[in-house]
């Protein structure tokens, strides 16, 4: 007795619709790789490191004076590194302060554009604070390698 071997009976396929949705599939999965990219326009986060007051080159402290009184952000080149400063401004007590939450750097027609996201932290009404004339601000080493051509401070309390 011989005993025949069959192969199971697969189902028909509508070829024109597996096919169909084999390439909406493709296409999703492309989307969803390419969308962020050209929403960001080439954007990215740029890293940094806080450096203590002694941390600080001499080059930049000796011009840290001039900009102390104002209000403002700016990228100086030291020694092949590239140095952020945030400042503050002249504040009569104690208690103000200065952070960096981010810094991005954004390609733009012009040029590339550092944008500097600082909070600003201000004493609260109640606080005791020392009554002496304080200029808070803070200087960071970034891993960015050429100076930006714009740089924009966008301050959060």
């Amino acid at each position: 007795m011989r005993s025949k071997f069959r192969f199971p009976k697969l189902p028909k396929i509508n070829w024109k619709l597996f096919i169909t949705i084999i390439i909406i599939i493709i296409l999703v999965v492309v989307a969803i790789r390419l969308v962020p990219k050209f929403m960001s326009r080439g954007d990215q986060e740029v890293g940094y490191q806080v450096l203590e007051e002694s941390q600080v080159p001499v080059k930049i402290q000796e011009i840290l004076p001039r900009y102390k009184m104002l209000e403002r952000a700016l990228a100086a080149k030291v020694d092949e590194e590239i140095y952020v400063i945030v400042t503050r401004g002249e504040k009569l007590t104690g208690g103000y302060g200065v952070d960096i939450e981010k810094i991005q750097l954004l390609k733009e027609e012009e040029g590339p554009k550092l944008v500097i996201h600082a909070l600003f932290k201000d004493p609260n009404p109640d606080d005791l604070v020392p009554q002496v004339i304080t200029y808070p601000y803070i200087v960071v080493k970034t891993n960015l390698t050429e100076l930006p051509q714009k740089i924009d401070l966008q301050v959060h309390y």
